[in-house]
């Protein structure tokens, strides 16, 4: 059977890892809009997280299986469409992820000083599309609305000492706008309360422990909170217990609390505040603050709901990140979607309606969870496969041509597609570069320059 994986970010490796791990002769092609496989891997995971990078080992060694081919510099719903891979593939699995984000919707928004969350961490971590971003970090107040991991990657970036960065896979651009930043203080702003936040305590505990950063938390924020989280599950608690301690000023996790008193730089956590409007300064030109709505909570834990009071409250800030989440576009008109969830229509990852098309990832269950979340969905919708394969769902008598018959549309439509070994002469000039400058890697961010090295 010959099988097709469309994205090469952690669902789509997943689930050509699980496809040919337990099917002896399956072929999987896996398709990648970009020159460079690995989607978020690459793209979303923090530069000062290398370790998170490692899986990109395991998903080398599924590309390099002799039943795995890739193909990047395809993009699927354009170059060609999913109707054209389904006579080439018995199975079809779209795990393309979540490109675009979630809207704020409100007055200001499109402001100069105002960026979406995705489009800040793809500038700093090299995405093609956001590399001539040019955020404007002469502010001294960020304010970040968000209270997931990815809101505080942004303020451990816009905080850190450049020396850290300065051994990190960080691109060259980014580290010289950060090297010449005025940001000194970043509030991080949810709607809901501090049993709500959505970042897990490796991450808090990273950003309290940052150096040369002081946080700022109000006490009165977590009045009452020790007796409310006695029964919440342990991961909860013992987030909640981390930021009672850290507003209360006990230094049991915060190194040289004595050093850290004189720290030039602070954040900050805001709770039930919702954005109303990003407020313009006297030209009109940029940003210059923004207007919340004060709330109450409604119900309790991860239900509960934030109500507007009445009451407002305006901050002062130059540049606004909006970290509310990523969402997914439908790929091509042949494919249902859901467009009030972002996500394809599924069960277990089998397309409503279309036999032999399935999904997985963020596409499949929306933008959620880390990695380990991602690999087992991406693993249940594999599943769903070799279940299909096996039971005589998927008809395999009729062979299919696979990537024979995609390359002659492609060639038709003048597409060149970029191979694994080709990626790799990319990875190795990425590298040599990097390594002159003292980091892992120093990231092409041009896929036309990407093209020219191995002479496409």
């Amino acid at each position: 059977p010959r099988v097709c994986v469309v994205g090469s970010g952690p669902a789509g490796f997943y689930t050509a890892q699980h496809i040919l791990k337990h099917h002896g002769g399956a072929l999987v092609d896996i398709y990648e809009k970009l020159p460079v496989p690995f989607g978020l891997v690459r793209f979303g995971v923090a530069p000062d997280h290398p370790e998170v990078k490692n899986v990109v080992n395991t998903f080398t060694q599924t590309a390099r299986s002799e039943r795995c081919a890739y193909y990047g510099n395809v993009t699927v719903g354009r170059d060609v469409t999913v109707p054209e891979l389904q006579q080439a593939y018995h199975a079809v699995v779209l795990s393309y992820g979540a490109e675009d984000n979630r809207v704020l919707g409100i007055p200001g928004e499109n402001l100069p000083g105002v960026y979406t969350a995705r489009a800040f961490v793809g500038w700093y971590n090299g995405l093609p599309e956001n590399r001539d971003l040019k955020p404007d970090l002469s502010c001294e107040t960020a304010l970040i609305l968000g209270h997931g991991n990815v809101a505080l990657d942004i303020a451990r970036i816009l905080l850190s000492p450049l020396q850290l960065l300065r051994k990190t896979d960080i691109t060259d651009s980014s580290l010289a706008a950060l090297a010449c930043s005025k940001v000194k203080r970043v509030w991080l702003v949810g709607r809901r309360g501090p049993l709500q936040v959505a970042f897990t305590i490796k991450e808090l505990r990273e950003m309290i422990n940052l150096p040369g950063a002081r946080p700022v938390l109000d006490p009165a924020d977590f009045t009452g909170l020790e007796s409310a989280v006695k029964d919440a599950p342990r991961p909860r608690k013992r987030l909640t217990e981390l930021m009672i301690k850290t507003a209360l000023g006990k230094p049991v996790e915060m190194q040289a609390a004595a050093a850290g008193a004189a720290a030039p730089r602070e954040w900050g956590l805001k709770f039930q505040r919702s954005p109303q409007e990003v407020l313009p300064s006297a030209d009109g030109r940029r940003a210059r603050g923004i207007r919340m709505a004060l709330t109450r909570l409604e119900g309790s834990g991860d239900s509960a709901k934030a109500i507007p009071t009445g009451a407002v409250e305006e901050l002062e800030c130059g540049l606004v990140l909006s970290s509310i989440g990523y969402r997914s576009l439908p790929l091509d008109p042949a494919v249902p979607f859901d467009s009030q969830r972002g996500v394809i229509p599924n069960s277990s990852g089998r397309v409503q309606g279309v036999p032999g098309l399935y999904c997985s990832g963020w596409v499949k269950r929306g933008p959620t969870g880390v990695i380990i979340t991602t690999m087992n969905d991406s693993f249940d919708t594999a599943q769903s496969v070799l279940e299909d394969l096996q039971g005589g769902v998927l008809d395999t008598s009729p062979s299919r041509e696979g990537f024979g018959l995609v390359e002659s549309i492609l060639h038709s439509r003048g597409v060149r597609p970029v191979s694994f070994s080709d990626w790799e002469k990319i990875d190795a000039a990425e590298v040599a570069r990097g390594k002159a400058a003292g980091k892992p890697r120093e990231k092409i961010v041009d896929p036309a320059e990407m093209l020219q090295i191995i002479g496409h």
